[in-house]
């Protein structure tokens, strides 16, 4: 049962590795991010992260929707951590997932500040209005101990 999907330019740390999985009461984090499979240094850093009785998966995107489409994830309580929001995106759209959760993203000379760590392009806000118009909840939340905000009150 997959218990939230995440964005967080930083992906597994220990604000999301901690406060997240104590509060969604998760036994395992997928992590679906094109790079980090082939990158070393970086899967050995979130795999520090990673909380001692909870189960880390490490996909590309394409192998963590065949993963979750085909039900071989449905045994786990599943938190969902991606770098972007056009992964985030894929995800929602052909895996039925209805609420996202926006964590944190860069600023750079192209976003835009949506909340204190959020920073959005046209094209990504864009993206985000055409999912709230699917119908999944979007909302921005760095920390469960925070309120959470209906992303289209930020755009």
């Amino acid at each position: 049962m997959i218990k939230m999907l995440r964005v967080d330019h930083r992906l597994l740390h220990g604000q999301v590795a901690v406060s997240w999985k104590s509060a969604l009461d998760v036994d395992c984090i997928l992590v679906a991010n094109d790079a980090v499979p082939g990158d070393a240094l970086r899967k050995s850093a979130i795999k520090l992260a990673k909380p001692a009785d909870t189960k880390l998966v490490i996909k590309t995107v394409d192998d963590s929707i065949a993963a979750i489409n085909s039900g071989k994830t449905d045994k786990y309580k599943l938190f969902i951590v991606v770098e972007s929001i056009a992964d985030a995106a894929r995800l929602c759209r052909e895996c039925g997932i209805e609420h996202l959760n926006l964590g944190g993203t860069k600023a750079t000379a192209g976003t835009r500040a949506i909340s204190k760590a959020m920073n959005v392009t046209p094209e990504e806000e864009e993206t985000l209005r055409a999912l709230v118009s699917e119908g999944v909840d979007v909302e921005i939340q760095m920390v469960p101990d925070d309120s959470a905000v209906k992303v289209e009150r930020a755009l």
